[in-house]
């Protein structure tokens, strides 16, 4: 729908009161789902990022990578699995997520980025260990420990990586391979490091981009906004499940931990990160601690 300029200036200037809000600001950002495989989706996310930057914010991207692991592994005749919401990772499976979210993909999003006037640049977490990192046991009814692998849980994140890079009006683009005490590789749920890092770095937003609207109530209807103790409820009655669980909890986590508003949003709407951010509509669920 064609919009004249006098409309355009009007937005634009709805706008200035989040700009002047969130100006110097840190804003985690975990990018995946549909947003990543959709290329008029993933030009617009790249656009959004540079946007944020150049109005004075400082956008951190923590990315996944699901269905292109999915794919590489599929071409190599493996078949992905996964239990509670995490991918089961061997050594094989482990090479395969290198490659693909240290390389095909970060490249990508960095490249993106730049492309539309941004100065972005990939990390994983095995760059200077910032993301320390140790093996992962699920927890099985009875407490049985369960084996998933390459599997990692964060140790500890060191700030000073990004923050450096955002000091010089970089944008960081992590990938979530965290490093253990040997120098061994871990495969870490990219929610729990967006999480983690936004608590680090005392973000003031942390949003996750999902294939949803955003949280919904076992109806279907979108919850827009949540606090804890909602939040713990929707996990005793199951209506929190699968691979929402790492999802919310990292979100909990974070709003617990210092982080100001965590928003969970369907990444599948056209500049939703803009919508959510510099507008008062907003396109998912807000949860405060």
């Amino acid at each position: 729908m064609a919009i004249d300029a006098a409309d355009k200036a009007n937005i634009l200037a709805e706008a200035l009161p989040y700009i002047r809000q969130f100006a110097g600001k840190t804003i985690v950002i975990k990018y995946g789902g549909n947003a990543m495989t959709d290329d008029a989706l993933k030009e617009g996310f790249a656009k959004d990022v540079v946007l944020l930057k150049l109005v004075g914010m400082n956008p951190v991207v923590v990315h996944g990578g699901g269905p292109q692991i999915n794919d590489l592994l599929a071409r190599v005749g493996k078949q992905g699995e996964f239990i509670q919401g995490m991918r089961v990772t061997d050594a094989e499976t482990m090479e395969v997520v290198e490659m693909v979210l240290g390389g095909q993909v970060n490249k990508e999003i960095v490249s993106l980025i730049n492309k539309h006037g941004g100065k972005a640049v990939g990390v994983t977490g095995k760059d200077g260990h910032f993301i320390r990192a140790r093996k992962l046991f699920l927890k099985a009814e009875g407490d049985e420990a369960i084996d998933i692998g390459q599997v990692g849980e964060i140790e500890s994140i060191d700030p000073s990586l990004v923050s450096l890079l955002d000091s010089q009006d970089f944008i960081p683009v992590v990938a979530p391979i965290g490093v253990g005490m040997d120098g061994e590789a871990y495969n870490i749920n990219a929610d729990l490091v967006a999480g983690k890092l936004a608590e680090t770095l005392q973000a003031e937003k942390l949003v996750l981009m999902t294939n949803t609207p955003g949280v919904l109530d076992k109806s279907g209807q979108l919850l827009t906004g949540l606090t804890a103790q909602r939040i713990d409820e929707l996990f005793a009655d199951g209506t929190i499940s699968g691979g929402m669980l790492p999802k919310i909890s990292s979100a909990l986590d974070a709003a617990k931990s210092g982080v100001n508003t965590v928003h969970i949003i369907d990444g599948r709407v056209k500049h939703a990160l803009l919508l959510e951010i510099l507008t008062a509509a907003g396109v998912g669920t807000m949860i405060r601690a």
